[in-house]
């Protein structure tokens, strides 16, 4: 892939940390790269409604308006062909599996340094998927500890629970899923708490491991 001429989104709040990745862009993918910042959710889709297009988008996540997850799943990566990396602090199991689950195809941590995240980036030409390597370990670790586990009993939920699981597994609130299968809040948190005993979990990230596993949604 040439990234010369190819035009890349920041969605970073922080001035002199956007400017940082700008510069590390630039280093990866050549001084013919067109770098925008956008320092909220809004400005991003305000730059996207208003038509901007983008080869590449890194996305941080804490934002002042949001979370930057909002905007993967508006962006769509696997259907619109944008390359997605997040850029951030944070390196648990439910930040990295929500922006996988979303489409994120690259996930790096802000205190590696420049080099590192500059080879990383221009990985991207060779379809290197661009993952810090403690975050790499993390992924590696969380899969090897439950594949330890026998295979989920596809019939141990009822459909109902399938349903709410595979909700709740794609990042929506308790909320959110109430609303989208017309039943009560109540009645959705019950539905959970059930869940999460029947497969003996306790956070979403774990949620969306099964639900893949279980062949009710792909990572």
């Amino acid at each position: 892939m040439n990234m010369q001429g190819s035009r890349v989104l920041v969605l970073e709040d922080v001035p002199e940390t956007a400017e940082w990745l700008r510069r590390r862009v630039l280093a990866a993918f050549g001084d013919g790269c067109g770098v925008t910042l956008a320092p909220t959710l809004a400005t991003a889709r305000r730059l996207l409604a208003a038509g901007e297009t983008f080869d590449t988008v890194i996305v941080d996540l804490g934002l002042p308006d949001g979370n930057g997850v909002e905007l993967i799943q508006q962006l769509a990566p696997a259907q619109s062909g944008i390359t997605v990396v997040v850029a951030t602090i944070y390196d648990d199991d439910a930040h990295i599996f929500s922006a996988l689950r979303s489409g994120a195809r690259g996930y790096l941590l802000k205190d590696q340094s420049d080099e590192d995240i500059e080879r990383a980036l221009a990985g991207i030409r060779d379809g290197v998927p661009p993952i810090s390597p403690a975050v790499a370990r993390r992924m590696m670790d969380f899969f090897a500890q439950h594949e330890r586990h026998e295979p989920v009993d596809d019939n141990l939920l009822s459909p109902r629970e399938k349903d709410v699981l595979v909700l709740i597994a794609n990042g929506m609130s308790v909320a959110e899923a109430s609303a989208s299968l017309g039943i009560s809040v109540h009645t959705v948190r019950g539905y959970v708490k059930e869940i999460y005993r029947k497969l003996g979990i306790s956070s979403r990230a774990e949620a969306s491991l099964r639900a893949t596993r279980m062949g009710l949604i792909k990572l």
